[in-house]
């Protein structure tokens, strides 16, 4: 044997992988300590394929920013230990890093792509940290965007926000704070679009006929005189009983009147309202309230359009948070976009049975 326990040691130190592992593969490679690090990462290889099937759907959001370009990447794991494991996280931002500096068409290409600050590619970066930690580990997703961007990470690594700006007030303090805030605003309230006018004529035409559909099917909501020419068609098409009848007549004019109807008697309204859906959607008093309706949920849906959560720090929309801010600094401002990674969103956790795998186990 021509290696001593500090060249075990060594081993250890270089690859993170056990000592007993370490001394197996100075064995095997006689001393020689760059053949026994290939025989390691040759099985870890073999290791990770075998684990690659497991679920990762824990992990981190890695970011990185310079003057010129931000990214965000998921890296994803099995445990949420693992996800808080300091060098995880650290090879997620050092794999942002690499987006910015490689500009990477795809992840495959990201993949090869030589690690910042390191001498191996990313693929081999995330193998290498497999080896120390031994837990299915995956890339998933990665975001670049160029120019300005304010980064926002929330919960160690949860929710990773990238907030585009055009601007000319970069280098000031009250730029960059009020880029925080618009993009910790992104993380809480998870928006969909920057503002109204991304939303197409088809996605706009479909939310309203969705806010139709649903504002029939629950009649207590619909305007006075339409739910009147709905209860009457109900009752002359005869589909209330006897009882739901009297305590429609009782109290038709009661604000709680659906508190004294059966079920059936609210499906049967919904029924009729659903069945003359051209009719009611082209009444100007149906069609005031569905606007209504569909505005609300564009302002909760269109970030700048959003109501600003830090109301102790303005009050009013997004847009006009950000707009007092460039006025105040007398700059220019405006927000171009934004980018949300939230861990493990989409992906499908395995739901562990303990009595049916102690059941399996004794079988």
């Amino acid at each position: 044997m021509s290696f001593t326990a500090k060249d075990v040691q060594a081993l250890r130190e270089k690859t993170g992988v056990g000592m007993m592992d370490c001394k197996k593969a100075l064995v095997e490679t006689d001393g020689d300590m760059e053949k026994a690090v290939e025989i390691l990462r040759e099985k870890g290889h073999a290791s990770q394929a075998k684990k690659a099937s497991r679920v990762a759907a824990e992990g981190t959001i890695g970011v990185y920013n310079d003057a010129k370009a931000s990214a965000l990447v998921e890296l994803n794991c099995e445990t949420d230990f693992v996800g808080n494991n300091p060098e995880f996280k650290e090879l997620a931002n050092r794999i942002a890093k690499t987006v910015v500096l490689t500009r990477p068409a795809d992840l495959d290409a990201l993949k090869a792509a030589t690690i910042a600050d390191g001498n191996v590619t990313v693929e081999e970066a995330i193998q290498e940290l497999f080896l120390k930690i031994r837990e299915n580990m995956k890339l998933r997703r990665f975001e670049l965007v160029e120019g300005t961007a304010v980064s926002y990470i929330h919960a160690g690594g949860s929710v990773g926000v990238l907030v585009s700006f055009e601007t000319d007030a970069a280098d000031k303090p009250e730029f960059a704070e009020m880029g925080k805030n618009v993009a910790m605003q992104v993380a809480a309230m998870s928006p969909e679009y920057l503002s109204s006018a991304d939303i197409s004529a088809e996605e706009l035409a479909k939310m309203k006929n969705i806010t139709i559909e649903s504002a029939l099917n629950k009649p207590d909501t619909l305007p006075k005189p339409i739910f009147v020419s709905v209860a009457n068609k109900t009752i002359a098409a005869g589909l209330l009983n006897e009882a739901d009848l009297k305590a429609y007549e009782a109290e038709k004019n009661n604000k709680f009147l659906f508190n004294f109807l059966s079920p059936e008697a609210i499906a049967a309204f919904a029924s009729v309202a659903v069945a003359g859906k051209e009719e009611y959607a082209a009444n100007p008093i149906f069609g005031k309230a569905v606007e209504g309706r569909v505005n609300k949920q564009i302002k909760e849906i269109c970030l700048l359009d959003q109501p600003f959560v830090r109301t102790d720090v303005f009050e009013g929309s997004v847009g006009a948070y950000i707009a007092n801010v460039a006025k105040n600094l007398g700059a220019t401002i405006k927000a171009t976009g934004f980018v949300r990674f939230a861990k493990g969103e989409g992906i499908e956790k395995k739901a562990d049975d303990f009595a049916a795998e102690v059941a399996g186990m004794m079988a």
